[in-house]
Parts: structure tokens; sequence; C-alpha cells
């Protein structure tokens, strides 16, 4: 009973992990679909595995260290790869040079993981874009355009590709405070960046629906930029 109750976040880890490679192999093979799925249950897996941990009292080193390899794949390798897809057209016999730097993401992906599990003041914010949340934008973004032919004028310029590459590049490791939904205290007035971000998140999912979902990111970092003294 005790393996089970000390391994069971990590289970959900590596569930996570797995979820991952199965979403990269069907973003390669055109299949976004499956990708999107994939990565919505590598999410629901990274938010329980910490709650499980939390609620078992099963916190350990390794599940620190598998919950940052897991995300790696999962939030770091699969944005870079959609951005590498959407750069190489989906064409992988004769391959653009600049396709490869997609994976700047999945580099800065990888330093943005580090730097938190050294960062100790991390508690109740992140410095820099969480890596699902850079996910949830990159690939948003890329799933509205195939479904809907939204964000064209991102999709069908290689620049402005190449450009949002550098920009959440450098969003992932900035010094910027994001909200975190992690509560210091119930207090209204402790509480009003999240309640904001929340609000405004679902009257935007409910106007814009499925291309609502990268714009709910763009809508974070803004109300993050406009409660940073607040974020502590």
């Amino acid at each position: 009973m005790n393996f089970i109750k000390n391994n069971l976040a990590n289970a959900l880890t590596l569930g996570n992990l797995f979820s991952g490679c199965v979403g990269a192999v069907h973003l390669v093979l055109g299949d976004y679909h499956t990708t999107a799925i994939c990565l919505i249950l590598s999410l629901v897996l990274d938010f329980f595995d910490g709650f499980v941990a939390r609620a078992l009292k099963a916190n350990s080193n390794l599940g620190v260290q598998l919950d940052s390899l897991a995300d790696m794949v999962s939030f770091g390798f699969i944005p870079g790869l959609t951005m590498f897809v959407a750069l190489s057209n989906n064409v992988y016999t004769d391959i653009p040079w600049y396709a490869y730097l997609g994976f700047l993401i999945t580099a800065f992906s990888c330093l943005r993981l580090a730097i938190f599990n050294l960062d100790e003041d991390q508690k109740y914010y992140f410095k820099g874009l969480n890596t699902p949340s850079n996910t949830i934008l990159i690939f948003g973004l890329y799933y509205a355009f195939k479904e809907t032919q939204s964000f064209d004028f991102i999709f069908s310029n290689y620049y402005m590709m190449i450009a949002l590459t550098v920009i959440f590049s450098w969003f992932l490791v900035s010094p910027i405070k994001m909200i975190a939904m992690k509560f210091k205290s119930m207090k209204l007035e402790d509480n009003y960046p999240k309640l904001v971000l929340l609000i405004g998140a679902i009257i935007i999912l409910i106007i814009f629906k499925t291309i609502g979902i990268p714009i709910v990111i763009i809508y974070y970092i803004l109300v993050s930029l406009l409660f940073q003294k607040q974020l502590k």
C-alpha cells in the first residue's frame, strides 16, 4: 500500500510524458487533432500529479525531477515541434533551414524548467511564462489556424512565425512575474489578479470558442503585467 501511495503521483507524471510522446508523433504525421487530445491529457495529468503528491504527502525530489522531464516533452518539445512543422509547411523532404529555428522554443523551455527548479521564490507566482501556458499559446494558434484559417497572417508568413518563436522563447525566461493559481490566503484583496484572469478568460472562451484558447494566454500575460506589484 505504501508503494502505491509513494508512487501514484510519479505514475501520473509518467503518464504525462507518455501522452506527450504520442502527441509529438501524431503532430509529425499531420494528425493535430490527436495531438490536441494528448496535450489536454498531459495538462490534466500535470495538474493532478502535484495535487496527488500533496494530498498523499508523497512529495519527493524524484517527483520534482520527473515532473520537469515529463514537462520537457509535453510542454517543451511539442511547442517547438509545432513551430518546426508550421515553418516546414508539413513537407519533410526538403526542409528549409529556418524551420529548425522552431526548436528555439524547446531549448528555452528546457532553460526555463531548470531555472524554475532552482528558484525558490516562485511559490505564489511564476517568473517568466510557464511552459504549459506557452504550449497552449503556440499549439492553440496552430490548431485554430488549421481548423478555421484564423491567424493566417502568422502562418502564411515565415517572418511572423520566426518572430513569434523568438518573442515567446524570451517570455519563457523573462523576469516578468506571471500569475500562478496558488492561493496564499483566501482574502479577496490578495486574489484580485486571479479573479480578473479567471473571469476574463471565461468571457473570451465563450465569445471566441476555439480561437479564444491562445487569446486567453495573451490576456494572461497582459493581466500579469498589469498586476506586477501585487505578485509576490
